[in-house]
């Protein structure tokens, strides 16, 4: 392998007979990156001699395991890793000098700033004795330290170190609720909140309340994100899928979750829930607010609950479409609180924030009844409590910097910096997929991500075929062991059969995306020359 690396290397100003080479690595080459199981050509593992067998193999784990993937940080994303250590213990040794991560919505592993405001007050609540020093304020907006101070008063003893409620700061959820009701000018109830670390734990919980056995499901958006899937795997229940139309802009058909609803019931599959993503991951559409009304309706006539994973929320770079919570939705349709079985979620992770290594953010459960809600809470007590320094920065979200505040101005700019250039790189990257062979790319009108269809050559499908993968993700292999561009294959989402994707971020910064429009471009052509019928 590493003499046919060098041999690369070596010809790497020769970019098209690299990419070729790359793109027809030997069986047993493509089977070394492989990590979900042993791959071998012929012959059988070495019993090393044991006498005895070892206490856990892949025969003797939970099966519901072994059926939970999670392509984001899949295959791919480990062979990335093990290319960027190759880099770093030998530079040269690819064609490329740095690898370009748009595999993960991840913004400041890609350079992108933490909002100034949320950092200072979480410093100061991490260290309340900075407030006791009079050249704090000369370090810190006077608007931080108020903040700071406000928040450090709601914890006992300051002890920021310590456990909380399970459900979060009392004071922060009051901040949190008062931020919903300011979003969508409908009343919001602290105790309606959760504080979790991030969205993902509030999934687990939520799909592991409604799933009884494999003849319970939830419909999901298909592509979706492959938490949902892995979750609904994990907890032992069925995936009802239903398919957005790539031809209408993703577009969510009511038609379709009646269809797929009645095939599941055909089958013996009692649906619970279903689950929306808006903005959409990994599609980017953004819901028209006339569809969410026809889904609200929807839920309430069939009697399911909705999953709002709503963690996108500020993440909108076209005009013609903006946010809605699923909340004030059914609220403006006049449903009472108590009418539609509610989940709403949200995350720091996201939006013009993107703190996702602290691990924060919320669920506002309504419709449930007082046992229901009680169950939700032992759930959730099973981890104690989130994080704090999670549950801070869940509440600076939700009540940023204000007109007249110290810190207004600068966060305003860092803001809008970060959401214009977001919406620059969208574009630039869609207008750069859409220009190549075979390749289609809707808008992205949310979210961090563009999904392109990918037209693939017979003979690059029965070159995948060869090496037991599937086509998408041998383009994505390919694609990084020349270019070091890192994307997921669409694969790993869900996707109609017989078309193929890949979800690529739009989250490298400004500067590198003529980079990553340059390497692809060339690899998609000489990857097309080459498996062309």
């Amino acid at each position: 392998m590493r003499r046919f690396v060098a041999h690369s290397a070596r010809r790497r100003n020769n970019f098209t007979t690299c990419v070729l080479r790359y793109c027809t690595l030997p069986l047993r080459l493509w089977s070394s990156t492989s990590t979900s199981k042993p791959c071998y050509i012929s012959g059988s593992v070495a019993s090393g001699g044991s006498a005895s067998a070892p206490p856990l193999t892949l025969d003797t784990i939970n099966p519901k395991v072994l059926k939970c993937e999670y392509a984001v940080l899949g295959e791919t994303f480990i062979l990335a890793q093990r290319l960027q250590q190759e880099l770093k213990e030998n530079p040269g040794s690819h064609p490329f000098n740095e690898l370009l991560y748009c595999n993960i919505g991840n913004p400041h592993s890609l350079g992108q700033q933490p909002i100034t405001f949320f950092r200072e007050v979480l410093a100061l609540c991490d260290h309340p004795a900075l407030l006791d020093r009079a050249e704090t304020r000369g370090y810190f907006s006077a608007d931080a330290v108020e903040r700071a101070l406000q928040i450090l008063n709601q914890i006992p003893e300051r002890a920021t170190g310590a456990y909380s409620h399970t459900q979060g700061i009392k004071g922060l959820r009051d901040t949190i609720a008062s931020g919903i009701e300011a979003r969508d000018g409908y009343p919001a109830d602290p105790n309606d909140i959760f504080l979790i670390d991030g969205a993902s734990p509030a999934v687990h919980i939520i799909i592991q309340l409604l799933l009884r056995s494999e003849e319970d499901g939830i419909l999901c958006p298909i592509p979706q994100y492959p938490l949902y899937s892995g979750s609904i795997a994990l907890h032992g229940g069925s995936l009802v899928p239903y398919y957005l139309d790539e031809e209408t802009e993703w577009g969510l058909e009511i038609s379709e979750l009646k269809n797929q609803l009645e095939t599941a019931k055909s089958k013996g599959i009692t649906v619970r829930a279903l689950v929306v993503i808006n903005p959409g991951n990994p599609t980017g559409q953004v819901l028209a607010e006339s569809n969410q009304r026809e889904i609200v309706d929807f839920c309430k006539n069939e009697g399911l609950v909705l999953i709002a994973d709503e963690v996108y929320q500020e993440n909108v770079y076209v005009p013609d479409k903006k946010f809605h919570s699923f909340k004030k939705v059914s609220q403006s349709m006049k449903y009472g609180m108590e009418d539609i079985p509610l989940v709403s979620l949200q995350s720091i992770s996201k939006g013009y924030y993107g703190e996702c290594g602290r691990r924060g953010g919320y669920m506002e459960v309504t419709g449930f009844c007082s046992e229901i809600r009680e169950q939700i809470y032992k759930v959730a007590s099973l981890d104690t409590c989130s994080n704090i320094s999670g549950q801070i920065l869940a509440s600076l979200v939700m009540n940023p910097p204000k007109v007249g505040d110290d810190s207004y101005e600068s966060f305003s700019s860092e803001k809008e910096a970060i959401l214009s250039s977001l919406a620059r790189r969208a574009k630039t990257l869609e207008d750069a997929l859409n220009s190549l062979e075979g390749v289609t790319c809707n808008r992205a009108e949310g979210a961090m991500y563009l999904f392109p269809r990918i037209e693939l050559p017979k003979k690059a499908i029965e070159a995948a075929k060869a090496v037991n993968t599937a086509p998408d993700a041998f383009y994505a292999r390919c694609l990084l062991n020349a270019t070091g561009i890192v994307v997921i294959p669409g694969c790993g989402f869900g996707q109609v059969p017989g078309q193929w994707h890949f979800r690529c971020t739009i989250l490298p910064q400004e500067d590198k995306i003529p980079i990553v429009v340059s390497r692809l471009t060339e690899f998609h052509k000489a990857f097309m020359d080459e498996f062309r019928n």
